[in-house]
């Protein structure tokens, strides 16, 4: 096939897409879709696409636009996703993948359903320090793997979130913590035992009925003897920002930095310990986007997702390139439905979980996925 069609839908973190887009020799950004006509119009002017559109559901008829990528407000993500495959279009989603069981079981069967592309676009498992420890595991540097944990800690009291985040349920945005851990092992979450901790502001408390300040979810995997552990923080909880994975094995085994700029540990024999500076990923990536991984070229360095989220470790072009590559080749992406539903379902039992005092759920038959 030609290149791929791609409308972006959002355009304050989205906007970060659209080049990676234009400059992929497989892709084009060839609609933008924002409520907000002004800007709007300004986005269409600084990055000289041809269409725009205010109504996503008008930009969902236009027969010349292959695959949508969808990086609107997180309530939206579900049902933008729902009626992109319904509309016949492949749809690309920031993460999560939706905020009900129900939406991420509607999107697995439409994805089956309708022979579309569909890809969380989970950055976490696209960073920097992800690929640098996936090269270690699977060269067998690691040895076998003993154990996992990830966590997401975060203050977003920080000024320039929507108001629809405030009191949202930690495990309601797990997925930046939970990815690394099952992609990993490559298997899915087999069940998982939440446990709340703390309590936030009743002003906060009131807009979700959740009263945790902090989410602790274990996790089983399917066919395997390892565990895992999530933790999630998002308000009245003081901490720098971290988004980290820590993982064990026979042989060495890595823990994320404890402060921004100490780099992450390679411990190794008994106690060896070493700092490791990760090099950047260009050469893993087509060379008309691999600029795009460097740390220096993030274009709105002040957004706040890259304020708290450390540029997203170099991930954006690898996520369009799996995104285009899947279409092209008439493939699942690596984040295809049933593992987005898999990563996102496991944070919304866990806080089920943890709000009836910690029993054991079992993960959704949808959501168990084979590569």
């Amino acid at each position: 096939m030609g290149k791929v069609r791609v409308a972006v839908v959002g355009l304050g973190f989205g906007a970060e897409f659209i080049p990676i887009y234009q400059k992929y020799g497989a892709s084009e950004c060839v609609a933008i879709c924002r409520r907000d006509q002004k800007k709007l119009d300004e986005s269409a002017k600084t990055f000289g696409i041809p269409k725009k559109y205010t109504d996503y559901k008008a930009l969902l008829k236009d027969p010349d636009i292959d695959a949508v990528h969808i990086t609107s407000d997180l309530n939206s993500h579900g049902w933008m996703a729902i009626e992109a495959l319904k509309a016949g279009k492949h749809a690309a989603s920031t993460v999560s993948m939706a905020l009900t069981i129900e939406e991420c079981e509607e999107i697995v069967n439409l994805e089956e359903k309708t022979g579309k592309v569909y890809m969380m676009m989970e950055t976490a498992v696209y960073t920097r320090e992800y690929l640098y420890f996936k090269k270690l595991y699977e060269a067998g540097e690691i040895g076998r793997i003993q154990f996992l944990r990830g966590s997401h800690q975060q203050n977003m009291s920080l000024p320039g979130w929507p108001a629809y985040w405030y009191g949202l349920p930690p495990m309601h945005y797990p997925t930046h913590a939970v990815s690394p851990l099952s992609d990993i092992i490559n298997r899915p979450i087999k069940t998982v035992r939440g446990l709340g901790s703390g309590r936030i502001s009743e002003e906060y408390i009131k807009n979700y009925h959740s009263p945790f300040a902090a989410e602790s979810v274990h996790l089983t995997f399917a066919d395997s003897d390892i565990a895992g552990e999530v933790t999630r923080t998002l308000f009245d909880t003081i901490r720098q920002y971290r988004e980290s994975f820590d993982f064990y094995g026979t042989k060495k085994s890595f823990e994320w930095e404890q402060c921004v700029g100490e780099n992450p540990v390679i411990y190794s024999g008994f106690e060896d310990a070493e700092h490791v500076n990760i090099p950047d990923t260009d050469g893993m990536l087509p060379a008309d986007i691999a600029s795009f991984s460097l740390k220096d070229q993030i274009l709105d360095a002040e957004h706040v997702s890259f304020i708290q989220g450390s540029g997203h470790g170099g991930s954006h072009p690898h996520l369009v390139h799996e995104f285009v590559s899947a279409i092209r080749e008439g493939r699942k992406s690596h984040v295809s439905a049933k593992v987005a539903a898999n990563w996102t379902v496991a944070g919304l039992l866990g806080h089920e979980s943890a709000m009836k005092g910690g029993p054991a759920l079992e993960m959704p038959a949808f959501t168990q996925f084979k590569r």
